[in-house]
């Protein structure tokens, strides 16, 4: 009779598997467009694996909680199975209770004639009050993406303002700059993205960010050899290049009228999906974190893009790849700024 129930309590679990925890994930900024293109990947299961229930929660200002409610319904109107609960709310304490991931998306965007020591000053009181509120609310375990801008300030901010969280658990999103040093890359030697890997983004989300492919690689013929030796084009690699990544963002406004919103929302879910599940052997990804006790000549205290591997949810700077004189130049000019940046950022921290 015990053997009985044994075998038939297996039966069962393999009709009714057992389903995990939901993962609790906010996105802030939720009525916005980039949000419009980044919910329905997470919500099935693009993001967190195809057996990973999922709880929602939606976070904005006040006057867009009518738009929200849109967002909400056609949420809803998704029926998509791993998608548990939906919450939108514009109350911090109800947005960053017990969360497993936050994405950081809703920020104050530059206006005409803004300085950009103002748009830091608007930002800071944003992400001072969230990292206040990720301190109270969220798990220690959380993972924290910001993609707003100017996204590294702007997350480095959250962290000091959540003293409890590890500062390793926050990051920022260069990677829709990787993936579209990528992107350029793979059309100018005819492949697809997927058969180029290990370019780096160095530096700050902005346009002294540095696109590095010095020690990347691309599949030829069933065979792997660095981007330079494929090309063979080194002044466009030094030039155009660099410049076609580093104001992607503003072609795309001008063509488009809007900002990248499916491109970042793609990047956003490439990025948390290798935070989740880590990255593939002998690859490597770039990303926004601290840059306590790097080898590359960094200063600390900075929130910097630098080349990482992923395990068991826990980045690691790549250790070890010789920089030449060109790159040395950009990385620090890029640091340059981050800093400079910080000092702005951190005055306004004390009184904001």
């Amino acid at each position: 009779m015990q053997v009985w129930r044994h075998f038939k309590v297996l039966e069962l679990s393999a009709q009714f598997p057992i389903m995990p925890e939901p993962v609790r994930v906010l996105v802030t900024g939720a009525a916005g467009q980039i949000a419009y293109s980044l919910l329905y990947s997470i919500g099935n299961g693009s993001v967190f694996g195809k057996d990973q229930p999922i709880i929602l929660v939606l976070l904005d200002i006040t006057p867009m909680m009518g738009v929200l409610d849109g967002v909400l319904m056609e949420l809803q109107d998704c029926a998509l199975p791993l998608l548990k609960d939906v919450i939108a709310t514009d109350k911090e304490e109800v947005a960053f209770k017990d969360l497993d991931v936050a994405v950081l998306v809703g920020s104050m965007p530059r206006r005409d004639g803004m300085e950009r020591k103002d748009l830091l000053k608007a930002n800071v009181k944003i992400f001072k009050s969230q990292g206040a509120a990720l301190d109270k609310y969220a798990k220690k375990s959380v993972k924290v993406i910001v993609v707003g801008n100017p996204a590294n300030t702007n997350c480095l901010t959250a962290s000091k303002s959540a003293p409890s969280i590890p500062k390793e658990n926050f990051s920022c999103l260069t990677r829709l700059d990787h993936n579209r040093a990528k992107a350029q890359i793979a059309l100018k030697l005819g492949v697809t993205s997927e058969d180029v890997k290990n370019v780096i983004i160095w530096g700050n989300h902005s346009s002294t960010q540095y696109p590095d492919v010095n020690h990347a690689k691309v599949k030829l013929q069933g065979k792997e050899v660095g981007v330079y030796e494929a090309l063979k084009n080194d002044s466009w690699l030094k030039g155009e290049f660099i410049t076609t990544v580093q104001q992607r963002g503003a072609a795309v406004i001008k063509a488009r009228k809007l900002s990248s919103a499916m491109s970042a929302a793609k990047a956003i879910c490439d990025h948390i999906r290798d935070i989740w599940f880590g990255t593939p052997e002998g690859e490597f990804v770039s990303m926004g974190i601290i840059s306590d006790g790097n080898s590359y000549g960094v200063p600390d205290d900075l929130l910097y893009s630098f080349p990482v591997t992923i395990k068991n949810k826990t980045w690691k700077i790549v250790e070890g790849l010789p920089i030449n004189d060109f790159s040395r130049e950009k990385m620090d000019l890029t640091a340059k700024e981050l800093s400079e940046e910080k000092e702005t950022a951190f005055e306004f921290l004390s009184s904001a």
